[in-house]
C-alpha cells in the first residue's frame, strides 16, 4: 500500500511538463509583433525561427508548419507519394494517419527488438509493385538504421520519409538527424523538448521542395491572383514562432538538466532485474526528450500495467507509450500487415514499455524516489 515504505509525492509528477520561458522575454517578442501588426503569413518571427532552427538542427533547408501532423501530411504530398508505404506500427497515430489522408495504404513492418524502430532487415520482403516509400520513426530519439534503409530505398527507387517527432537535436556522428532520407518531420507540440505550443517543421536537401511546400501550406497561392495547386492552411503564425524563438534561448539548458536526470535514472535502475533502460549507442547524440524503460514481467515479478497503475498511488503518472500499436486500431486491424504473425516483436514490446517522468524542473531527489518505488514494486515488496 502507498505510504507503507514511501510517501506519495505531494503534487502530481507527470510524464513531462512543458518548457516555459521567462514571460517577460516572450512579452518582448509579442511587443515586436504588436508593432508590426503582422500576425501570420510568414513574417519576421517566422523567418528568424526558420533560420535559427536550420542552424540548431544542422540542416540545409527547413520549412515551418502549424503542427507536425500537417507537416508530415504535406511531406507525403510534396513527394507525390502514392500506393503503399512501409512503416512501423509502434508509433503515434499521426504516422499512419497522414498516409491515409493521402489515400496511401500503410504496410506495417515489425520492429527491431532493441531500438524498437522499424526493422531495416525486414523492409525489403514487404516491398510490392505498389510501394513508393518507406516511412521510418526515430522512436524515443534513437535513430533508425538510416544507411540500410537508404540502400533498400535506392535499390527499389523508393522515397524515404522520417518522423523525427522525438528526435530534436539528435545527431549521428555529428550529422543532424534531419539530413537523412528525402524529408524529415519534427514536431513542436507542447510536450516536446523544444516546442512552439503547437507546431512542426520539415527538413530536406532539395531546393525545389521549399517552394512546393510553401505553396502547399498556403492554399497553393503563388501570387495575389494566381493559385497553382490545391494547398491547405498549414502555416505557423507569428505568436508560435515568437514562443519558439524564446524557448530556443533556453533549450540547451533544459536539455542539459534532462541529461543529468537520465543518467541518474540509469544509475538507479541499472541492477534491477526485469527493468531495462533503452540502450545508448556510440556516436549518437540523444534528444533527452523522454526516458523509457522496458519491464519484463517474468523477471521483474510484476507486469508493466501493474506498475503503471501502482505508481499512480504515489502521484506518479507514467505513460504506456505507444499502446496500443497502430496496427491494433479498428481502422487498420483488417490489413494483412497488421496480423499477429507479422508483428511478433512489436506485440511484445508494446506490453513492456513505460515512459517515466522527465523534465528539467524534476529534481535529482525526485528521480531517486521514483527509482526506489519502482525497485520495491517488484516481487510485491510494496
Amino acid at each position: 500500500m502507498a505510504g507503507d515504505l514511501f510517501k506519495a509525492f505531494k503534487e502530481p509528477v507527470f510524464v513531462t511538463r512543458p518548457v516555459l520561458p521567462d514571460l517577460k522575454q516572450y512579452t518582448a517578442r509579442l511587443e515586436q509583433i504588436w508593432e508590426s501588426k503582422w500576425l501570420t503569413n510568414q513574417w519576421h518571427q517566422h523567418e528568424m525561427l526558420e533560420d535559427r532552427l536550420a542552424g540548431t538542427l544542422k540542416v540545409p533547408l527547413l520549412s515551418l508548419f502549424n503542427n507536425g501532423t500537417t507537416a508530415l501530411m504535406l511531406a507525403c504530398k510534396s513527394l507525390r507519394i502514392t500506393g503503399e508505404v512501409i512503416t512501423t506500427p509502434f508509433t503515434f497515430p499521426a504516422t499512419p494517419h497522414v498516409l491515409t489522408w493521402n489515400n496511401v495504404k500503410p504496410l506495417f513492418c515489425d520492429i527491431h527488438p532493441v531500438t524498437m524502430n522499424i526493422d531495416a532487415e525486414k523492409i525489403e520482403s514487404m516491398i510490392t509493385s505498389q510501394t513508393t516509400a518507406i516511412l521510418g520513426v526515430h522512436v524515443f530519439g534513437t535513430p533508425c538504421e538510416v544507411k540500410k534503409i537508404q540502400e533498400v530505398a535506392d535499390l527499389y527507387g523508393l522515397k524515404v520519409i522520417y518522423d523525427a517527432a522525438h528526435a530534436f537535436g539528435v545527431e549521428i556522428d555529428g550529422v543532424g538527424i534531419g539530413n537523412f532520407g528525402d524529408i524529415t518531420m519534427f514536431s513542436f507540440h507542447a510536450t516536446k523538448l523544444f516546442h512552439t505550443a503547437e507546431g512542426g517543421a520539415l527538413t530536406f536537401k532539395d531546393p525545389l521542395l521549399k517552394n512546393r511546400l510553401n505553396l502547399l501550406k498556403n492554399f497553393g497561392i503563388k501570387g495575389e491572383e494566381e493559385v497553382v495547386m490545391p494547398g491547405i492552411n498549414g502555416k505557423m503564425n507569428e505568436l508560435q514562432a515568437a514562443l519558439g524563438l524564446t524557448i530556443l534561448d533556453i533549450y540547451e539548458e533544459e536539455r542539459r538538466k534532462r541529461k543529468v536526470l537520465v543518467q541518474k535514472y540509469r544509475q538507479g535502475l541499472k541492477d534491477v532485474q526485469g527493468i531495462t533502460c533503452l540502450q545508448e549507442f556510440s556516436g549518437i547524440e540523444g534528444s533527452f526528450q523522454y526516458f523509457c524503460v522496458r519491464i519484463n514481467e517474468e523477471a521483474f515479478g510484476k507486469s508493466r500495467d501493474y506498475v503503471y497503475e501502482e505508481l499512480k498511488k504515489y502521484n506518479i503518472y507514467t505513460r504506456k507509450y505507444f499502446y496500443p500499436l497502430c496496427s491494433q486500431y479498428n481502422y487498420y486491424g483488417h490489413l494483412p500487415s497488421a496480423s499477429l504473425s507479422n508483428l511478433p516483436v512489436a506485440r511484445r514490446v508494446v506490453k513492456e514499455i513505460l515512459t517515466l517522468p522527465l523534465y528539467g524542473e524534476l529534481s535529482g531527489g525526485d528521480v531517486e524516489a521514483i527509482c526506489e518505488i519502482l525497485i520495491h514494486l517488484g516481487r510485491g515488496k510494496l
